[in-house]
């Protein structure tokens, strides 16, 4: 099945990084506000590196001369 209809993607406008320790360790809380709201999202060492290297990319494709 595919979708018709896009969704507006969420144009951040605002981004604040903190790290909170609980029982199992330390986390990092990305919070991004968008035009829609805020947008919070917990992230461990391997989730990092994960959005770090997806970041990498999508540098890599905006500007091919880096």
């Amino acid at each position: 099945m595919k979708r018709r209809d896009k969704a507006a993607p969420f144009v951040p406008t605002e981004i604040h990084v903190v790290t909170v320790d609980d029982d199992s360790g330390t986390l990092g809380i990305l919070s991004i506000r968008t035009t829609e709201g805020i947008l919070e999202i917990a992230l461990d060492r391997q989730a990092a590196d994960a959005v770090m290297h997806a970041i990498g990319t999508i540098r890599l494709k905006l500007d091919p001369g880096i």
